[in-house]
Order: structure tokens, then sequence, then C-alpha cells
């Protein structure tokens, strides 16, 4: 039961950190053109991460079971998982980088997985799981948003010829807070479901391992026998989690992606937000955990691309590319190497 209350917490702070490291794929660009204040865009931010938090259900079934063979999982797996992914986001929102949460921590459970099962690279569902929704997203998401966001910013160009810079401005300036809101809103559909998954995991392992087999009357609601719907307290844990971080920001990256990539306007921003919007809740209906960092990033570049080649600061995209590369697999060998290290103690 201590060990299963030390994967709740490890969950709650990497959800926390997830909140105010990914902070920025719903702000920065609103914050960067000055539509909204610092204070007013995390505001908003965290409500609306809040409510996509509390909708679906689908990415958590992917988290919870979908990877790897649940059947070898134990409650240190769990919790090495989390370590490695928390480890790997501290690194790269001290260094201003925003790389994926979501790669994160499907690398440490990856990792985790196979270490608990002694190198046995079959636990991993490749062909099921990974392949069609983590790498191959992984490569088609980015494209996707760097592609779309271009195209719909020369569709606005072409239409918007005819009106003054300043009439544009005050009328994205306002539909800049809807995209805005519905990036928020999307990106708490797709995050804040994989840890809820990894929870009820948890939660699965801990059943079936009868630990919660003397709890109390009052506190059966830990049982959970299948991956059925994910619990509501865990809906409600991870939701209200996400939405704290992300009240707490990310300054570091929101001035990455708002500032130092591409110079935006409020055009551009909407046309940036809406693309990665679209893209994330259609990944969000069909369970596939998306890296919203890259698809957020990817459609900024697509924008700022379509406006000026030359506008793009690539050097800044090539550090943020060399982040997302060593992601999966850094976080898969820091929670291998975690679970190794814990065997030895045994």
């Amino acid at each position: 039961m201590i060990l299963f209350i030390t994967v709740v917490l490890a969950a709650i702070i990497f959800e926390y950190i997830n909140g105010f490291h990914d902070a920025a794929n719903a702000i920065a660009t609103v914050v960067s053109t000055k539509v909204l204040t610092p204070r007013q865009a995390i505001a908003m931010a965290a409500f609306f991460n809040l409510t996509g938090a509390l909708l679906g259900g689908a990415v958590a079934s992917t988290i919870g079971k979908g990877l790897v063979d649940v059947n070898v999982i134990t409650m240190n797996t769990v919790l090495s998982a989390l370590i490695g992914a928390i480890v790997w986001n501290l690194i790269t929102w001290w260094l201003g980088l925003p790389s994926s949460s979501s790669h994160a921590l499907i690398g440490g459970l990856c990792g985790a997985a196979i270490g608990t099962a002694n190198g046995d690279w079959s636990v991993l569902k490749w062909s099921t799981g990974l392949w069609p929704k983590v790498v191959l997203p992984m490569f088609t998401s980015p494209l996707i948003g760097f592609v779309l966001g271009g195209a719909l910013m020369i569709f606005l160009m072409v239409v918007l010829r005819g009106f003054t810079p300043r009439a544009v401005n005050s009328f994205f300036g306002k539909a800049q807070l809807v995209s805005a809101a519905w990036m928020a809103n999307s990106h708490g559909t797709n995050d804040a479901q994989k840890t809820m998954g990894i929870i009820t995991l948890a939660l699965v392992t801990a059943t079936g391992a009868g630990s919660f087999d003397t709890l109390p009357p009052w506190l059966a609601f830990l049982h959970t026998p299948t991956f059925g719907a994910v619990p509501i307290w865990v809906k409600v844990l991870c939701a209200l989690t996400m939405a704290a971080g992300t009240a707490a920001g990310g300054w570091r990256i929101i001035r990455t992606l708002g500032h130092k990539m591409v110079k935006l306007q409020p055009v551009h921003g909407f046309a940036a937000e809406t693309t990665a919007a679209l893209i994330i809740q259609v990944a969000s209906h069909w369970g596939i955990p998306l890296s919203t960092t890259h698809v957020i990033s990817t459609s900024i570049m697509g924008v700022g691309a379509a406006k000026r080649f030359s506008g793009v600061k690539w050097g800044v995209v090539e550090r943020i590319v060399w982040a997302w590369v060593f992601t999966l697999p850094a976080t898969f060998l820091l929670s291998y190497l975690l679970v190794r290290v814990e065997r030895l103690f045994q």
C-alpha cells in the first residue's frame, strides 16, 4: 500500500511538471502576440486544460494497457517509469527546450517494462500499440503540423490581402482567444489522459497483487479489477493537478516557442493554434498519445515559414529537434537502469 501511495505521488508530481512544462503549448503564441498578458493566458490555459482533462478516456486506455504487457508490470515498474520521465522533463525545462512529456512517459514505461522482464523485448506491444500509436505519429504529426500550419497561413494571407494590418490584428486578436482556448482544451484531452492511464495501470497492478484486500470499506473505491472507464477520482485528481501545474507557468519554454523561434502576429498565432488543436483533438479521439509539444512547435514553424522562410530561427529549431530525438531513448535508459538497480537491492 505504501508503494502504491508513492507511485500516485510520483504520478501527481509528473502531472504537475507536465502542466508547467507544457503550459507554453497553449499560451506561447497568445502571449507573444500580446493578445493576453501572461497571467491572463495562464489562467485561461489552466481552466481549459481542466475541462479537456475531464473528457474521454481513449488515450488513458492506450497508456494503461496498449503499449506493454501488463502481466509483467509491478509497482516498481510504474514508479521507475515515472521517475525517468520526471528527471528528463526537469532537465529539458531547465534548458528551455519544449520536449515531449508524452514521449518521456512512454519511453520510461517501455524501459521499465523491459528492465522488469529481464531484457525480454517481447513485452512491448510493437505492432498493435507502439508502432501505430507512438512511433508513426511521432514522425507524421510534426510533418502534418508544419504543412497544415503553412497551408492555413497561406490561405489566410490570400483571403486577407485587401484588409489593413490594423483590421487584421483587431479581428484575430479576438479570434486568437478562441483558438488558444481550443488548444488548451485539446492539450487536456491528450496529455492529462496519459497520467490517468499510468495511475489506472498502478491500480490494476496493485489489485492483482492483493494490495487492497485488507482495505477498510471507505477505501473500497481503490479496487480496479479491469481497465474499464477510468475511475472518476483519478480523472479529477489528474485534471486538477495539470491545471495547477499550468497555472505555475513555464516561462523558459514560453520564451523559446513564443519569442525565439519566430516573430508572430495575432493572425499567425491563430493559424498555429487552430492547426495544432485540430490535430490533437483527432488524435485524442483515436486514443493516440500524441506529443502536443511537437505539434504546436511545428505548426508555429509552418506558419513562420509561410510568412517568410528565413524568418524562422532554424538554429533554435535544431536544438528543439535534438531534444525530441533524445527523449524516448533517454527516458527508456533512465527507467531501465532504475529497475535494474532496484533489483540489486532485493
